[in-house]
């Protein structure tokens, strides 16, 4: 299969022949049908969080169902499904808690004694986040998918795949917003989006977005920002308590830059709760002012959007049906595999939602 393969930090992808095992117990082979670029890939490109190469990259993605390893019984050749790289075993502590996106168990893996999901030749390719979906096809544990129909295109599923999961589930999950709270959204990329939009559906009365890019701004108000505010400049945090008459109660970070981090604290009022979605670099430290927490400010941090991801992802399929959820607009760029290095292009110059990559 093609395949669109990272071998050192810093350089563009390549697109090269890789081979693809046959499923194993428990495992499924996916024929891609459209991958989103997700700024998390960008991040391992750039070395801000490490992983083995050579590697395929990419995880927010679709396809279909093309065969199935022993033991498989939730999919046969032809589902349609979604993948996620919340992969979960399903009894761990974690799992059996109602947590199972902090599974950690390795079982859902490959042990150093199989055969390499990817591999050239004899050289194995590693796989990333359990996905690797710049590919043609994918070979997953069943468990990293979720069974959908076949009613909506693979471009608006795959977004589902994580920028509609994380922003969607950090207000619905992590923070779990209450009608009519006010909301503070720092950074308007897809991710961002995607929180305000969970902001809307959960009832805030008061969506303030926040950005430096203008497009990103009007954007922002499509997908229901009731304000925005012009990072650039400068006083975002006095801005947003003139807005709001002292803060908001609860605040997204969709960035992942000290500044803003310590900046969506600061943006709230007494009692409120700042939840962190954004990849903050490894080595980077977090200052905040002890005496702020007095006032029983919160800080946390939401991965995957606390996500249950075979309950919450239909969901927002019947969100979208409804149309209580914008996915069509999400799509800024629709590319081939070939494009992918123009996607993180355009991703760098800051005016996309999303870039789309589609197999036919």
């Amino acid at each position: 299969m093609k395949a669109a393969v990272l071998r050192e930090l810093n350089t563009s992808l390549r697109i090269e022949d890789v081979q693809v095992d046959n499923p194993g117990p428990r495992e499924v082979l996916i024929r891609t049908g459209a991958t989103g670029v997700c700024h998390s890939d960008l991040h391992f490109i750039e070395g801000k969080y490490n992983t083995p190469m050579p590697v395929i990259l990419g995880h927010e993605a679709c396809g279909t169902v093309e065969a199935v390893g022993e033991q498989v019984s939730y999919l046969k050749p032809g589902d349609r499904v979604i993948t996620c790289l919340s992969v979960f075993c399903g009894h761990c502590d974690r799992c059996l808690s109602g947590r199972p996106v902090l599974c950690s168990s390795t079982e859902v893996l490959r042990s150093q004694a199989e055969p390499p999901r990817l591999s050239q030749g004899d050289t194995p390719i590693q796989q990333f986040a359990h996905i690797s979906s710049f590919a043609e096809q994918m070979l997953v544990h069943e468990h990293a998918t979720v069974k959908v129909g076949d009613d909506i295109p693979f471009e608006q599923l795959a977004l589902i795949g994580c920028g509609v999961t994380t922003g969607l589930g950090a207000v619905l999950n992590t923070a779990r917003i209450e009608p009519g709270s006010t909301v503070a959204v720092v950074g308007c990329g897809g991710v961002g989006l995607n929180c305000i939009q969970g902001a809307v559906i959960a009832g805030a009365r008061r969506i303030i977005a926040i950005d430096t890019v203008e497009t990103k701004l009007n954007l922002a108000r499509e997908f229901g920002a009731t304000d925005v505010v012009d990072a650039s400049g400068g006083d975002v945090v006095k801005k947003v308590k003139d807005l709001t008459a002292g803060g908001v109660e609860y605040s997204f970070e969709a960035i992942g830059l000290k500044e803003t981090t310590e900046q969506a604290f600061y943006l709230l009022a007494a009692g409120g709760t700042a939840t962190i979605i954004g990849m903050i670099p490894l080595g980077t430290k977090i200052e905040l002012d002890g005496p702020s927490l007095l006032r029983e400010r919160r800080i946390q941090g939401s991965i995957m959007g606390s996500n249950r991801f075979r309950i919450d992802m239909p969901r927002y399929i019947e969100f979208y049906r409804q149309g209580r959820l914008k996915l069509d607009e999400l799509v800024s760029e629709r590319l081939k595999l070939e494009q992918v290095n123009d996607a993180f292009e355009y991703m760098k110059q800051g005016h996309v939602a999303r870039s789309v990559i589609t197999f036919d």
